[in-house]
């Protein structure tokens, strides 16, 4: 079984990281979703915890019925030299990393993985920073989000925090 690796914030998930998911399932038979930066939340730029992120991406798939999905939470461990072991130890092996993000792609090359370009989708449209900002102007930020994602953030009052923390940030600046 060929497994791919697809790390990335989602902060929120949106139709762009829906549609490289189907795009990697199209050329692996597996794919683990690892939620970066999982110890963050409550900023600005991380503004939902990571059980919010798993259950946006969990909504997410089964509403498009991609069903050889793991989701990964992946705390940050801020050390280049060790972080391939670190992500290789929470997440179940995979053969291809998909990213295009420059350090992740060299540090798993460098351990000898076969790394791919994450194919974007839309990605002027389909950008969580812009979709926060959406949030904190009262924008149309919906059609942007698969649907159970848009129920998540509804449901925890996701538009609130975001637009709270946009607030205390201003608020924090010199």
């Amino acid at each position: 079984m060929r497994r791919a690796l697809f790390v990335g914030r989602f902060q929120p998930f949106h139709l762009g990281h829906l549609e490289v998911c189907r795009r990697i399932l199209a050329e692996n038979d597996a794919l683990v979703i690892a939620i970066g930066s999982a110890e963050s939340s409550h900023s600005l730029v991380n503004p939902f915890t990571a059980g919010e992120r798993y259950a946006m991406i969990e909504a997410a798939c089964a509403e498009a019925d991609l069903d050889r999905v793991a989701i990964i939470p992946l705390p940050d461990v801020n050390r280049n030299a060790i972080w391939v072991s670190h992500v290789r130890s929470l997440v179940p092996p995979f053969e291809v990393l998909y990213s295009n993000n420059p350090l992740p792609r060299r540090l798993f090359a460098e351990a000898g993985f076969e790394v791919r370009d994450a194919p974007f989708h839309e990605r002027a449209r389909y950008e969580g920073t812009r979709i926060r900002h959406a949030m904190v102007a009262d924008g149309d930020w919906e059609h942007d989000v698969p649907r159970g994602v848009a129920r998540v953030i509804r449901e925890i009052g996701g538009v609130d925090r975001v637009q709270m923390l946009a607030r205390s940030d201003a608020v924090d600046k010199p």
